[in-house]
This record gives C-alpha cells, sequence and structure tokens, in this order.
C-alpha cells in the first residue's frame, strides 16, 4: 500500500510539472496568451510562428525548467536538513547558505561600482522581469559565482565553529550564529553601498528571471548528483531519526556519513541560491507536504521532497507572472507568503487534532 502511494506520488509529480511546463509557456508579461498554436501550426503565420518559438525556445521553456530545478534542490535540501537535524522545522538555510551567498552578491555589487548599468528595468515595471545579472555574461558569471562562493565559504565557517559535524545542536547553533553575523555584515556592505540596494533587492526577494539554458543544465548536473549521493545516504538518515546510539549500534559510520549530508545540504543549496537568490519556504514546505500524502523512508521521502519542490517553485513562478501582469511579482515573495500561510494553518490544525484528543 505504501510502496503504492509512493509510485503515485511520483507520477503525479511528474505529471504535474509537464502540465506546469506548458502552463508556463503560455504566461508572460501579457498574461496568459497562446502560443502553442503557432508553434504547432508554423505555416499558418511564419512571422508570429518565429517570434513564438524564440520568446519559448530563449526565455519562457528554460526559466519555467529553471523554476523546477531550482525548486527540486531547495525540496531536496529540506529533506536532508530536517533528516539530519531530527528537526520538521529545519530548512535548507539552516548553515548559513542564505547570509554566505547575499554577502558574496553584496560584496560583488560593490566591488563591480554597485547596481549602475546591472538592471535592464525594475521587476515591478511594465512586466520586465530583470534581474541583477542582465547586463552582460560576465556580470552575471561574477555574481553567480559570488553567491555560490559564499553559500560554500559559510557552511564551511560553520562546520569550523561546530567542530566538525559530530554534534548535531553544536553544528546548528554554529549556522544560526553564522547566518546572524554574515547577515549584519551584509547590511554593513550596503551601508557603505546605497547604489547596490536595488540590485541586491532583487537578489533577496527570489526571481528565476535571469535563469537561461546554461544555469539549467547546471542546476540539473547538480541535483542528478545530489539525489544519488542522498540516496547512497538514505540508510543513516533512516538510523539517525532512532537516535545517535541506536544508528552506531546498526554498524552505520555516522561522522563520514553526517559529512557527507552535508555536502549534499551545502552543494544542493548553494547551487539553487546562486542561480535564483533567496526563495523562502519551498524547502521547508516541500517534506511536510509529502508526508501529509505518504509515510515512507528518507530514501523515497528526500526523491519526492524533490518533485514536491520542483513543482512547487514552478507553480508559483507562474503565479507570480500571472497575477497582476504586466507587471510581476518577485517569486521569492509568493513563496514566503504561501508558504507562511499553509505552515500557519499546519500549525492551527495540529492544535485542533491535538485539542480533540485530549478531550
Amino acid at each position: 500500500m505504501m510502496q503504492a502511494r509512493v509510485w503515485w506520488l511520483v507520477w503525479a509529480g511528474v505529471l504535474g510539472a509537464l502540465a506546469l511546463v506548458v502552463l508556463g509557456i503560455c504566461v508572460g508579461s501579457a498574461g496568459l496568451e497562446n502560443l502553442i498554436g503557432p508553434l504547432l501550426n508554423p505555416a499558418q503565420d511564419p512571422a508570429q510562428t518565429a517570434m513564438a518559438q524564440q520568446i519559448v525556445w530563449q526565455i519562457r521553456l528554460p526559466r519555467t525548467l529553471g523554476a523546477w530545478a531550482a525548486g527540486a534542490l531547495l525540496g531536496l535540501a529540506g529533506a536532508v536538513a530536517q533528516g539530519l537535524f531530527r528537526n520538521p522545522l529545519a530548512d535548507p538555510y539552516l548553515l548559513g547558505s542564505a547570509s554566505g551567498a547575499s554577502l558574496g552578491v553584496a560584496l560583488a555589487l560593490a566591488a563591480l561600482g554597485g547596481g549602475a548599468g546591472m538592471l535592464g528595468g525594475n521587476m515591478m515595471n511594465g512586466g520586465v522581469a530583470v534581474s541583477v545579472f542582465s547586463s552582460s555574461l560576465w556580470v552575471r558569471v561574477g555574481l553567480t559565482g559570488a553567491a555560490f562562493l559564499g553559500a560554500v565559504l559559510a557552511v564551511m565557517l560553520t562546520l569550523v565553529l561546530s567542530r566538525g559535524v559530530g554534534h548535531t545542536l553544536r553544528l546548528l547553533l554554529a549556522g544560526v550564529v553564522v547566518g546572524v553575523v554574515l547577515g549584519a555584515m551584509t547590511h554593513l556592505v550596503l551601508l557603505f553601498s546605497p547604489e547596490s540596494l536595488q540590485a541586491m533587492q532583487a537578489f533577496m526577494l527570489g526571481s528565476t528571471a535571469f535563469v537561461g539554458w546554461t544555469s539549467c543544465v547546471l542546476m540539473a548536473s547538480v541535483w542528478a548528483v545530489c539525489v544519488l549521493a542522498s540516496w547512497l545516504l538514505a540508510r543513516v538518515l533512516d538510523g539517525l531519526s532512532l537516535g545517535d546510539a541506536t544508528a552506531i549500534s546498526l554498524g552505520l559510520p555516522v561522522a563520514p556519513m553526517r559529512a557527507a549530508l552535508v555536502a549534499v545540504l551545502a552543494l544542493a543549496t548553494g547551487t539553487a541560491v546562486a542561480q535564483t537568490g533567496l526563495i523562502a519556504f519551498v524547502g521547508l514546505a516541500a517534506p511536510h507536504l509529502v508526508r501529509s500524502v505518504v509515510k515512507t523512508t528518507h530514501a523515497h521521502l528526500m526523491l519526492l521532497s524533490s518533485l514536491m519542490g520542483g513543482v512547487l517553485l514552478m507553480a508559483a513562478d507562474t503565479l507570480a507572472r500571472w497575477l497582476i501582469a504586466p507587471q510581476e511579482l518577485p517569486v521569492g515573495m509568493l513563496t514566503a507568503v504561501l508558504g507562511g500561510g499553509y505552515l500557519l494553518w499546519l500549525m492551527h490544525r495540529s492544535s485542533n487534532l491535538a485539542g480533540g484528543r485530549a478531550a
């Protein structure tokens, strides 16, 4: 029965993703528009078909697939974090990766002279969703690399402060401290470089507008590596859910496998953040949604959470483009509102169930 539910959820995730790809192709600055027709009937209007092909292949399709890849990485990282810390409220940013990425981008923007010339428009203006990476390929590569490097260095600093991965609580506290300190340093950099604020805002609010085919291939490749690694490491998460002593008694090499899980968490989170900025609640909500449907081992939970995260971010990105078209909402803002609302509802339902059992 459980196995059937797992496969049902896998196929639901795949079909949902395919449906959202088609929907994402048809949603742009003008709202919902039919671009499928010109693509399927090129002889009817060659000029319109050529324009539709350019819009779909160069803008909307890579953006939609990139949203799935980023969401899949965050969903996978969220499941790893919650299993590693044995805490359902753990999210991918717990080890300071988000603050490190923000600091890296802030420093890069300050070094490049702030946001001047980097913004081709305003994200909320005229439906043109523009990122901090819009001016040139080199600027984009530099800022993406700075975000990834900052995320990785933040995780490494967390590991140094916690003296390794042997003590979960110490690792968690070190991640919180690193996040707070690096966040303060980011604000300090922006205080001395106020011209960077507008460009930094696009990163902080999260956006898939600047995702191209290169970003899609990169995130998909990292996702494949992380899924394989997490599948191989799933047994240690199952053992850790019973406690460290039980995991050790089962013969699991807890310390090296925990270090490998931290590496998976850092790689998945850093890659997603570097490409799309800070997108909240996807990594936290995806495992909860999976658990509400099926109770399973971590091997299946991480795969299903990854698929769920991809579908969630694709849906949020499409909704962000459509809601107030021709203007566009930052997708990170939308996921924060929807994810926060979902978790509040979950807390309310849990308290009502607990009160009913007590009565």
